[in-house]
């Protein structure tokens, strides 16, 4: 079988390596392997012939890949989707964080200088969330950084001048994570100017009290309301079914790290790709989740360029996803 160390080994392809994954779960994960006979697949030669579960298994079972007498199954962490109450929400079972921990680790370093950065995170929404995969990578970066001025930042407060100037001091850059909606809120309270080496780094959540705003208009604001240009906010794309995320450092165009990748698909036909450019629902293929399912049909919508990067341009309308979700009803 695979192992975590050749999931993150840059020496052998992307689709060598999701072909030998494909089949270990496909034979030691009993959801997954439901759907591929559903679908009549038994082996497969490329990553064009792998299909990709679609994400509502997550809330109907526990997508679990593990050998018999494993001793993953010991450690049992669990992450859950946010969601009100009532609502039923996604669980991911991982049995190996020290995983997703090196995926975390190894994608920050793929994209920025990590040892040169405090993390500070506003996390409303997020933090109430004992279950929050956000919360736990958060505490992965903040863990490693030997400063000590890393840290989950107060809710409902302005930013402390006095704990920003520390970092200043420090000679590191400042790198904040928040939700979209709660940065807007730390804007409401003041327009505060961040060191001018500063990353701000939003992972998602558009809709806010008071409306829903595009993501261009969110940079705006931002940047402007934190004294910071605009090429200086990024965002995040991940998700709690997920351990690897995707950046985007050039406006609305997410990069994937080296062992995840996305093609956009037709919602109606999930084995076909659309064209570049065209929307469809975002597939992931995530390596890192060698012990749930790595090849994952999102609910979101997207579009991607020839590149590889792509776009997120929200949720698919539920309505439209018949095509594919009668697929895990089957046995």
């Amino acid at each position: 079988m695979i192992t975590p160390e050749e999931i993150f080994d840059a020496g052998t392809s992307f689709e060598k390596k999701a072909v030998q994954v494909f089949e270990f779960q496909r034979t030691n994960n009993p959801v997954y392997q439901r759907f591929c006979k559903a679908l009549d697949i038994v082996k497969v030669t490329s990553l064009s012939e792998i299909p990709l579960l679609p994400i509502q298994a997550f809330k109907d079972t526990e997508v679990l890949t593990a050998l018999k007498n494993s001793k993953f199954r010991i450690q049992n962490l669990e992450f859950q989707s946010s969601g009100t109450s009532g609502m039923s929400r996604s669980r991911h079972v991982v049995p190996e964080p020290e995983v997703y921990s090196q995926s975390i680790i190894r994608g920050m370093k793929h994209f920025y200088e990590l040892d040169d950065y405090v993390i500070w995170a506003y996390t409303p929404g997020y933090i109430e969330n004992p279950d929050s995969s956000l919360i736990w990578m958060l505490n992965v970066l903040m863990d490693r950084e030997e400063s000590g001025l890393s840290r989950f930042m107060d809710l409902g407060q302005p930013i402390n001048k006095a704990e920003l100037k520390k970092v200043q001091n420090s000679g590191k850059n400042l790198m904040l994570f928040g939700a979209a909606f709660g940065l807007l809120d730390i804007l409401d309270k003041g327009k505060i100017r961040l060191p001018e080496d500063a990353v701000i780094l939003e992972t998602g959540g558009m809709k806010t009290h008071r409306r829903e705003i595009t993501k261009t208009e969110l940079h705006d604001q931002l940047a402007k309301g934190f004294g910071l240009l605009k090429s200086q906010v990024h965002s995040e794309y991940g998700m709690a079914e997920l351990l690897s995320q995707a950046y985007s450092q050039e406006e609305e165009w997410f990069e994937c790290v080296p062992w995840m990748k996305v093609s956009i698909r037709n919602p109606m036909n999930p084995m076909e790709e659309a064209a570049y450019g065209e929307e469809g629902l975002i597939g992931v293929i995530d390596l890192a989740n060698l012990y749930s399912c790595s090849f994952i049909l999102t609910g979101d919508k997207g579009l991607q360029r020839a590149d590889g990067k792509f776009q997120v341009l929200g949720r698919w309308n539920p309505d439209n996803l018949r095509g594919c979700n009668f697929l895990i009803d089957q046995d």
